[in-house]
């Protein structure tokens, strides 16, 4: 596993705190040059000093080339990591829509035009995306969440299926709740679906390690999501069935 780390170039976007941050500490320790990269300029140099990094901050959909820059030139690894956790119905208004599917999905299709191309002339590259269980499944109160990370998880898959005999890995992590500020921010809608088998973000990085090392596509953090994901595909009305009743339950107690 150190081998697949040792002396890489990585960015993670979102890096300032969650997820993003446990990603940047696990790489640098496996002894990576990584660029953290968060829209929260201090919280980004705060990570990067912490590990020895390069802090890029600023939207994630416009740092390929600087960051690159700042590696020398080569980017290995790229974590699209930054999300936008969107609640709402379909009533959410265009701008929510808009903003929703322009962080969680084009915001990595940037990331793939700028990187590709130069993955495909070295025949190799590593692209991961934080997409979430939702992606997978869906989340009660939050339409536009569900609905675009369920888009990055496809392009994902789209860049894994498309490139992976041309030296390109993809990893799609997904996990149900994790103890950040994003989980803070789901309401009441998270505390009775995600809070009760949260995991720490140290868990996510150290899932994605593993997956790494035995070349997986898919990495369940929350390793019951495979079984809902299974559910949900050979009998999709029982499961909705299923969901809806978690959504009256959740009508409920509001």
């Amino acid at each position: 596993m150190v081998e697949a780390v040792q002396d890489t170039g990585v960015v993670v976007t979102g890096a300032g705190g969650g997820i993003g941050a446990a990603l940047a500490r696990r790489f640098a320790a496996g002894g990576a040059r990584v660029v953290v990269n968060d829209l929260d300029a201090d919280k980004a140099k705060a990570v990067a000093d912490e590990i020895g990094g390069i802090a890029v901050p600023g939207d994630a959909s416009a740092i390929v080339g600087e960051a690159r820059d700042a590696l020398g030139g080569v980017v290995d690894v790229y974590c699209a990591n930054a999300g936008l956790p969107s609640g709402g119905s379909e009533g959410a208004g265009e701008q929510v829509w808009a903003l929703a599917w322009d962080v969680n999905v084009m915001a990595h299709v940037r990331a793939a035009q700028e990187l590709v191309p130069g993955w495909l002339e070295r025949g190799r590259g590593r692209f991961v995306s934080t997409v979430s269980a939702a992606g997978l499944l869906t989340m009660i109160g939050a339409a536009p969440y569900s609905v675009t990370k369920h888009g990055a998880y496809a392009f994902a898959e789209w860049l894994s299926l498309t490139y992976r005999h041309r030296g390109i890995k993809v990893h799609a992590i997904c996990p149900q709740g994790v103890r950040t500020d994003m989980l803070a921010g789901t309401g009441s809608a998270g505390d009775l679906v995600l809070k009760p088998t949260a995991i720490e973000p140290e868990d996510v990085a150290d899932a994605l390690f593993k997956g790494i090392e035995e070349d997986r596509f898919l990495i369940l953090p929350h390793p019951e999501v495979g079984g809902y994901y299974q559910a949900r595909a050979t009998d999709p009305e029982r499961w909705l069935t299923n969901m809806n009743h978690i959504q009256q339950k959740w009508e409920e107690a509001e």
